[in-house]
């Protein structure tokens, strides 16, 4: 089942208004996946600082994380809390060392999100719910993608709620199910990179990263899933500079776009778009099987 809502906007005059076209379309879909909900937005950032997204796990106080950073690393950090989550601004070159003192010292603290514009929240709850707790609807950016979901293959869990994020300012969303994610898991942990949950759409994230590492740009790492992931599935993906799409070659999942000159916006369904400014005179389509889609900003 799932519901994945997606915007990229082109104009800058509507940057304001993101959380709140993204907190309408993600509640429309509520009753594609009323287990939980989660969302990632892009905003300002700059590149000397990153963002790291945190989120208590095992009710681990989440409160004095940034003053016992601050006092470990001898500067201040800059943070800001929403609902559940924390997210802290740090110099880059500080990411390894919270990272590693969050392990040693807050190992009941999970890093969901890490990036110089990415900031993502997830929870178990109705997706309206989600929205309201973390306060989207006041959240500006360029750009954002989010995800509802019906748990029909694990337990009801915020570990199990999208969008996963495996590299810096990079997230997917994910409808469907792939067939082998054990073998690809299996592949890409020996290659080092890890996994924090038995999620397929985590598998499908770090496989994307794999490739971008490897220096294939986000077009080319998508292709390279057609061959690789096998099942059904629909990607929405997030990046630093834009956001994409992809189907696998049945397209069995439902989908649909909408175009005009201020926005790309991507519904499962054509209703998680009806209340987008513009959207009746907008270019309507349905994403064609095993085709990638890219919009970036340069």
């Amino acid at each position: 089942m799932c519901g994945i809502v997606g915007l990229f906007l082109k104009s800058k005059s509507l940057e304001p208004q993101l959380g709140a076209m993204l907190s309408q379309m993600l509640g429309v879909m509520t009753d594609r996946g009323p287990d939980s909900a989660g969302f990632a937005v892009y905003s300002a950032g700059d590149d000397a600082h990153i963002k790291l997204t945190l989120r208590p796990d095992n009710g681990d106080d989440i409160d004095a994380v940034a003053g016992d950073l601050s006092r470990h690393l001898g500067q201040t950090l800059g943070h800001s809390k929403r609902g559940s989550h924390l997210v802290l601004t740090i110099p880059k070159n500080a990411e390894q060392l919270v990272r590693d003192w969050l392990a040693a010292h807050r190992p009941g603290i999970r890093v969901v999100g890490a990036g110089s514009r990415m900031e993502l929240y997830k929870e178990v709850g109705l997706p309206r719910v989600v929205a309201e707790r973390f306060a989207l609807k006041d959240m500006a950016g360029t750009h954002g993608i989010g995800h509802t979901r019906m748990a029909t293959e694990s337990a009801v869990t915020t570990d199990g709620a999208h969008p996963f994020s495996t590299g810096i300012d990079q997230c997917l969303v994910h409808n469907g199910s792939l067939s082998n994610h054990n073998g690809v898991r299996r592949n890409l942990q020996r290659d080092g990179l890890t996994f924090q949950t038995e999620n397929d759409t985590e598998v499908a994230a770090a496989y994307l990263t794999w490739r971008l590492r490897q220096g294939m740009d986000l077009e080319s790492a998508l292709e390279a899933c057609l061959s690789d992931l096998d099942g059904f599935y629909t990607f929405v993906v997030g990046t630093e500079s834009g956001f994409a799409v992809l189907r696998d070659p049945i397209a069995c999942k439902p989908a649909v776009m909408a175009e005009t000159d201020d926005y790309v916006a991507f519904g499962t369904e054509y209703r998680a778009l009806v209340g987008l400014p513009g959207v009746e005179n907008a270019r309507l389509f349905e994403p064609e099987p095993a085709r990638v889609y890219v919009w970036e900003r340069h």
